[in-house]
């Protein structure tokens, strides 16, 4: 009987629903970054319960853009989540840039990757999900500094850094550095 009541209700007062009921762990971990994260399929997965339920369903579209920075056109991807009572329909989206430039991956992957964000975002912005650390999992432990050596794809970019102004202690801060990769780095 109640399920046949909330599917009477108007499509915002079921977004609101999910919006207060949604549940989604950040199951998965960034071993590089030191973090748990929810991907875009975790949070899709969380809202099937609501589907019949709600009498709604959930999609996401994306659109290929291009934008000029510096006289440079490059691509960006917008995601747009929709929610649908089969009548009326609320959207929300994301705009995410493809770094075209990212070492270390193929094209595919950097759109990939690109698509990814902009679907979890879209997401998170129709269903209001916070990405701050979740009350239910206490204070954060600390986490052990990544290593860094002249080899790993992130030194090029403690490269740039330094160059451009950036203090060799802020890398320590954030890095445990090879003595090569010290040695360098001060050099620079």
């Amino acid at each position: 009987m109640a399920e046949t009541k909330e599917k009477e209700l108007t499509l915002n007062e079921k977004l609101a629903i999910i919006q207060t009921e949604f549940k989604s762990k950040k199951s998965r971990f960034n071993s590089f970054g030191k973090y748990n994260f929810r991907s875009a399929e975790d949070i899709l997965e969380a809202t099937k319960p609501f589907l019949l339920r709600l009498g709604i369903s959930v999609t996401v579209n994306e659109d290929l853009r291009f934008a000029g920075l510096n006289g440079t056109d490059f691509p960006i991807i917008e995601s747009t989540a929709t929610i649908s009572d089969g009548v009326d329909n609320i959207t929300a989206t994301a705009l995410v840039g493809v770094d075209l430039d990212q070492k270390g991956m193929q094209m595919p992957q950097k759109f990939g990757s690109a698509s990814s964000y902009g679907k979890k975002y879209a997401l998170g912005n129709l269903f209001l999900i916070d990405d701050t650390q979740d009350p239910d999992h206490g204070k954060a432990e600390p986490v052990a500094k990544a290593k860094l050596d002249v080899s790993d794809p992130a030194f090029e970019k403690a490269s740039q850094f330094i160059k451009t102004g950036g203090k060799l202690e802020t890398i320590k801060a954030k890095y445990d550095l090879s003595k090569e990769a010290e040695t360098v780095l001060a050099q620079l």
